[in-house]
C-alpha cells in the first residue's frame, strides 16, 4: 500500500525568492493511496498554533527539508500564510498536498459551501487536496458532509474526509454519505492508540491521520520511549513519528523550528523492529493531550 517515489538525482526548485536543492534521501517521500485515487504524503507539517509571522518561514524551511504536505484549518487562522509560502517556494502546486478544515461555526449545508469558498480564497489556490469536517458537530454534520460531496463532485476538492470522528459517527455516516471519507484525522500516539477507531477505519478503507503525534511534548522523556530511541540513534520524537508510519498512519508533527522540522522528516532511513513496536504498543495510557470530539453524541 505504501510506495516510495525514487529519484536518482537531487531535485532543484527555484524561484526569484527561494532556491531549494534536495538530496535524494530528503526529496524521497513515501505516500499512501487514498480511496479517492489520490496519494497523500506520509508525513505532513501541522501548523496548528503557528503564529502568523512564524508560518511562512516554517513552511519554507519544511519544504526545503523535503515536506510535501501542509495541514492547516480555518480555525488556525493561518491559511493566507500557507498559501503565501506555497507561492514563494516556487514548487509546482501539484507537488504540494494541502489539507484544510471546515470549522464548526460554518457547519450546515449552505454555511459549509460558503466556508469552503473563504478558505479557498485565503489560500489563493484553485483546489484543495483534502478538505475535512473538523469535528462531528451534532445536528449539522450530515448537511455539512453533503456540501463536501458537492464540492468534491465539482472538482474543487480532490479528497474529502473527517476529523475527530468516533466509530459511532462513522457508522452513522453510512445512512447519509454517498462518498466514504478518505481519512479520519484523530489524535493518536503509542499512549493513545484508539484501536477500535483504527480497526473500523481500516475495514472501510479510511486512512488514519495522526495529529499531536509527539504528545505535545508530554512523553518525550518517558523512559521506555527513551530506551527504544537509544537503540536507533534517533530522538524520541523521531521514534513516535516512525511508529505512526509503521502503523500505516499519516503523521502530522508540528514545529516552527528549522532543526526540528528537518529532524521530524528524517525518519525514512530506519524501521522499528517488531519487538520494539511491541514495547511501544505497550505504552497505551488513554492519554488525550488535546480535545476529544470522538466521544460527542
Amino acid at each position: 500500500m505504501i510506495a516510495p517515489s525514487l529519484h536518482d538525482r537531487p531535485t532543484v526548485f527555484c524561484s526569484r525568492e527561494v532556491a531549494f536543492l534536495f538530496p535524494p534521501h530528503l526529496s524521497t517521500m513515501t505516500s499512501i493511496k487514498l480511496n479517492s485515487g489520490y496519494s497523500i504524503p506520509t508525513v505532513g507539517l501541522g501548523v496548528w498554533q503557528a503564529e502568523k509571522e512564524e508560518t511562512v518561514p516554517a513552511i519554507l524551511w519544511a519544504l526545503e527539508a523535503g515536506y510535501r504536505h501542509i495541514d492547516t484549518a480555518a480555525l488556525y487562522k493561518n491559511e493566507e500564510e500557507v498559501g503565501e509560502a506555497i507561492r514563494k517556494s516556487g514548487i509546482p502546486r501539484d507537488q504540494i498536498f494541502v489539507t484544510t478544515k471546515l470549522w464548526n461555526d460554518d457547519q450546515g449545508y449552505e454555511q459549509a459551501l460558503a466556508g469552503f469558498d473563504v478558505s479557498l480564497k485565503k489560500l489563493g489556490l484553485d483546489y484543495i487536496d483534502l478538505y475535512l469536517l473538523h469535528a462531528p458537530l451534532p445536528g449539522k454534520r450530515a448537511d455539512s458532509w453533503r456540501a463536501l460531496e458537492k464540492l468534491h463532485k465539482e472538482g474543487k476538492i480532490r479528497s474529502i474526509g473527517v476529523s475527530n470522528y468516533g466509530v459511532h459517527h462513522l457508522k452513522e455516516m453510512e445512512s447519509y454519505a454517498t462518498i466514504t471519507p478518505a481519512v479520519n484525522q484523530i489524535e493518536i500516539t503509542p499512549y493513545l492508540q484508539r484501536r477500535e477507531i483504527v480497526d473500523y477505519c481500516k475495514s472501510k478503507g479510511i486512512v488514519i491521520q495522526a495529529y499531536s503525534p509527539l504528545t505535545q511534548g508530554q512523553k518525550l522523556n518517558d523512559p521506555p520511549l527513551v530506551g527504544v530511541a537509544a537503540k536507533y540513534g534517533k530522538s524520541t520524537a523521531q521514534i513516535l513519528i516512525r511508529w505512526g508510519i509503521e502503523k500505516g498512519f499519516v503523521t502530522l508533527p508540528k514545529s516552527v523550528k528549522k532543526d526540528r522540522l528537518a529532524a521530524n522528516i528524517d525518519v525514512f532511513d530506519f524501521k522499528i523492529t517488531p519487538g520494539d513496536m511491541a514495547v511501544l504498543d505497550g505504552l497505551e495510557a488513554a492519554l488525550v493531550v488535546g480535545w476529544d470530539p470522538t466521544v460527542w453524541e
